[in-house]
């Protein structure tokens, strides 16, 4: 039997988190992936669900073993139990694990948890030392009650007009990218309050929007305008301001080449067998390379119909030229094994053992740890109401 103050019974870790206790009141994306980190780190997790569940497990296909694969990938290493916050017994138990925790998580809409005792202002009354971590998609002043959607804010923030082919429609990102990104966001955010809990003591609350990562997120195209009063817009896989930096045809297919300075230009114009463009004066300097990209693109066409893109990576690589192949995830998944990053780990043990990709944090101290797959509804729902109920 543990006391109130350990965390329930769990894999242990010796992860740089170890010994903390993060209450997770998120579901979906941004949130799971946050808390996802931090799992992965040696934090206790005790991911809270609705008697219905987190909405990605019935997000398929695709699925494994009747799970969709989309909330496989985003919730190892935690524990998980079911509370209806209108029931007054698991609101308790929701309060006293808010009260015990460390770490607060949450991505309901903005006072949508005042009611049941559960926001900020409510959890800091008996737990100060808390680091609530709230995620929005708009904020909490004028866009409290606009709802938190990706794609919505890929739309609204401005990255589906640059995106897409210059006279074609807009596109979405592939990648629900503000979601993830903004779950990183709240992940830096939370480790600068626990740096500040330790200095002071004090907890905080740290907020998180999708439209703001978004902004940031978009530096360059977003300083474009801000500081440059200039409104970016789409141009496929082309960029503003430098030559080559996209696909360009091989014999078989489309390559990746950049040459984002003079060094490296030259370098690829050596390899492609063409150090006359090197010394061309339209194509000296990476301004007028940008200014001359329509001369400068059918005669590095031209050079590369001489080989395949299999070819062309392993000579431009040899160059020092940075390039690569435009792959299917399977292909990128093979290329991180080719290259000793070994991106997939096994989590889990025996039949329930699920292949999932790496964190991509390497610890020379204190490394990550895989110690539990993603969990079933309400599978630590007794061990964890017991411990809660141990007042």
């Amino acid at each position: 039997m543990t006391t109130p103050s350990d965390p329930p019974n769990g894999p242990t870790s010796a992860g740089p988190l170890s010994g903390l206790l993060v209450a997770d009141f998120s579901r979906v994306l941004a949130g799971p992936y946050a808390t996802q980190l931090l799992a992965d780190m040696g934090a206790t997790v005790v991911k809270v669900e609705a008697p219905t569940g987190d909405e990605t497990r019935g997000w398929a296909p695709p699925e494994r073993d009747g799970v969709s694969t989309y909330y496989l990938g985003i919730n190892r290493n935690k524990r998980d139990i079911v509370l209806d916050f209108r029931d007054a017994d698991d609101r308790r138990n929701a309060q006293e694990l808010a009260r015990r925790a460390d770490i607060v998580i949450e991505n309901f809409k903005p006072g949508g948890l005042a009611k049941f005792g559960l926001d900020y202002d409510s959890v800091a009354e008996t737990n100060p030392a808390v680091v609530y971590a709230s995620i929005s998609g708009f904020g909490s002043a004028g866009g409290a009650s606009l709802p938190g959607y990706d794609l919505i804010v890929q739309a609204a923030s401005g990255l589906m007009s640059l995106t897409g082919d210059p006279d074609g429609p807009a596109y979405r990102s592939g990648v629900s990218v503000f979601d993830i990104m903004t779950g990183m966001q709240a992940t830096v955010g939370i480790l600068a309050a626990l740096r500040h809990r330790s200095e002071t003591g004090d907890g905080q609350h740290v907020e998180v929007n999708l439209l703001s990562t978004a902004l940031s997120a978009m530096a360059n195209h977003s300083s474009t305008f801000v500081a440059g009063g200039v409104v970016p817009f789409r141009m496929g896989n082309a960029h503003p301001s430098l030559f080559p930096y996209e696909p360009l045809p091989a014999s078989d297919g489309e390559i990746v080449i950049v040459a984002a300075n003079t060094p490296q230009f030259r370098a690829l114009a050596s390899a492609l067998g063409r150090p006359d463009l090197a010394d061309d004066e339209r194509f000296a300097s990476t301004e007028d390379r940008n200014r001359n990209r329509a001369a400068l693109r059918p005669l590095l066409v031209e050079a590369l119909a001489a080989r395949t893109v299999q070819e062309w990576f392993e000579v431009l690589t040899d160059a020092g030229v940075a390039c690569g192949p435009i792959n299917t995830i399977d292909g990128g998944v093979a290329l991180a094994a080719s290259l000793g990053l070994d991106p997939v780990v096994s989590v889990g043990t025996g039949d329930e053992a699920i292949p999932m990709i790496r964190n991509p944090i390497t610890f020379s101290r204190t490394p990550v740890q895989y110690t539990s797959p993603p969990p079933t509804l309400g599978q630590h729902q007794d061990e964890i109401r017991e411990w809660l109920e141990t007042r």
